[in-house]
């Protein structure tokens, strides 16, 4: 009988064509485009160049796969059946939370620092790169701090651990602990974006406020306290709720954990309030109003994360292009890779630049800059959302068969795409407040039409579709419009921010794609008079 070689003569697994590890990768200083628009945002760019330089680092990017990859679980119940309530988490998820934390995601835009919020921005821009459900807890504690400042006793107990640049994932008591994060349990099953259908109740005791009732989603139950919402005596009313009192476990019970498509490194719960101690914050009845506050700041990431995950799955579809060959050619000096890319990457940058110019109107002083932000952070936060997770799909075809599979980030990254756009408020609720914001705020009207105002007679093109679209919509359109409405004023607000911002390359490519109707439906359908400039595009994602 014949004798088969040894194992280690077989020339059948030689490894050829395959692009090598991503090691080390500096997040910052590979990014021209984050540095150019984080810099006329007025961000803190040497703490971005450090925070963008230790994400990057390889160790750091596989801390972001095991936390996906071993998932949180919960812990209802010690050995002696007794309640404990609890989310286990991996190792990994702890250091990205030390590491987002310390670095001051929450704490720097209420430091009193120039450009806290643009710096913040660009953070979760670039935290989203490597593992994006660590932002969740993150946000809703930066977010919180303005919500919290409706009661002054509250904000002093509160703000300084919200605020401490630290982590601290210890179960003790408020006044115990170094830092403290915050969640957020809104959303009910009858309701859903429809809060004043809430049914969970606040009754008035001897000892406080006693809240009773079910939450469908409770974002991040491993916080040390909740912003939540139910209904008192004088209408629906919010409250903070700890999760640990002085004199044990507060009664908030975890029902289960979801089991969600995406977002798999962090916890989301359902929950029940069964006569939880909570403080009340903001007036009765005015629920609404005070944690309007929190949501309008957790927009703000819900608008940078799109950026965020479309520059991950470029940046993996570009190094795979660059060191791929078929047909005797490399992917990247095919040129219809290349319009394909450039293409995508238009979209990139025009959702970074856009959330960046909406950032540094949150670090405004003025009633102007309030203004744009108030409907600015609607607009980046619909537009972003809807095109990332075509971006993201297009990206992953350009690897063909690796991009479908889980040794690539490309499937963390497609499962993730499509919850920002979820989250405070799905495509038709945003598309509803832009309307009552219009009609409600004639500020923000004014504040937005006086930036697309100042980039007028730069492109012919730029003017043409600016002038189309307000004889479209002279008058604010009615509901069954308002998807169209938003999508043309988004595009255009974002062309204005590429238009003062970005090289004209990238400017006049979006411009002539996006605005002067020369572009199929799919990437790379460019039709005749809308060739971009693919070389100088590109350069902008890092090509060489």
């Amino acid at each position: 009988m014949p004798q088969l070689p040894p194992s280690d003569d077989l020339s059948t697994h030689e490894v050829t064509n395959q692009p090598p590890a991503r090691d080390d990768v500096d997040l910052w200083a590979g990014d021209a485009a984050l540095r150019d628009h984080a810099t006329a945002a007025g961000a803190d760019v040497a703490h971005l160049a450090g925070y963008g330089a230790m994400l990057g680092r390889a160790e750091m990017r596989q801390a972001g796969r095991d936390a996906n990859h071993h998932p949180p679980e919960a812990v209802l119940f010690d050995a002696g059946g007794r309640r404990l309530d609890e989310v286990a988490f991996h190792p990994a998820w702890h250091r990205l939370m030390a590491a987002g934390l310390e670095g001051g995601y929450a704490a720097i835009p209420w430091q009193g620092a120039a450009g806290g919020h643009a710096t913040h921005a660009a953070m979760v821009y670039l935290t989203t790169q490597v593992e994006p459900g660590v932002c969740c807890p993150m946000t809703m504690t930066y977010a919180a701090v303005p919500a919290l400042r409706a009661d002054a006793g509250l904000f002093a107990q509160w703000g300084p651990k919200l605020t401490a640049r630290g982590y601290d994932p210890l179960i003790r008591p408020l006044a115990e602990k170094s830092a403290a994060t915050m969640g957020m349990a809104m959303t009910e099953k009858q309701g859903g974006s429809d809060v004043r259908a809430n049914t969970t109740r606040a009754e008035r005791t001897d000892d406080g406020w006693r809240l009773t009732g079910h939450k469908w989603f409770c974002s991040a139950p491993m916080s040390d306290g909740f912003l939540t919402l139910a209904q008192a005596p004088g209408g629906l009313t919010c409250f903070v709720v700890p999760r640990w009192l002085e004199t044990g476990r507060n009664a908030i019970r975890i029902q289960r954990l979801k089991d969600k498509l995406g977002n798999r490194a962090n916890a989301s719960a359902e929950i029940e309030y069964a006569g939880a101690l909570a403080h009340r914050l903001g007036n009765e009845g005015e629920g609404v109003r005070t944690i309007i506050e929190m949501v309008h700041h957790t927009r703000l990431d819900t608008a940078m994360a799109p950026a965020g995950l479309m520059r991950a799955a470029l940046a993996e579809a570009l190094h795979w292009v660059r060191h791929r060959s078929a047909f005797q050619r490399r992917l990247i000096d095919q040129p219809l890779m290349r319009v394909v890319l450039a293409d995508l990457a238009l979209d990139w940058e025009g959702t970074l630049a856009l959330g960046m110019r909406v950032a540094r109107s949150f670090d405004g002083a003025d009633e102007e800059d309030r203004a744009f932000a108030r409907l600015g952070v609607a607009l980046a936060k619909f537009l972003g959302n809807k095109l990332c997770p075509n971006i993201i799909y297009e990206a992953m075809e350009v690897m063909g068969g690796m991009g479908y599979v889980e040794d690539t980030a490309m499937p963390m990254l497609y499962r993730e795409a499509p919850l920002n756009s979820i989250w405070e408020g799905s495509g038709n609720v945003i598309c509803l407040d832009i309307l009552r914001t219009l009609a409600r705020m004639p500020a923000a009207a004014d504040a937005v039409d006086a930036e697309l105002d100042a980039m007028t007679g730069r492109d012919r093109r730029y003017d043409a579709a600016l002038a189309a679209h307000r004889a479209r919509f002279a008058t604010l359109p009615n509901e069954g419009q308002a998807r169209a409405f938003v999508e043309s004023l988004a595009t255009l607000l974002t062309a204005a921010a590429l238009l003062g911002q970005a090289p004209a390359a990238v400017a006049e490519g979006y411009v002539a794609t996006r605005l002067g109707g020369g572009r199929g439906r799919v990437a790379g359908a460019l039709g005749e008079g809308s060739e971009v400039d693919t070389t100088a595009i590109l350069a902008r994602l890092g090509e060489g």
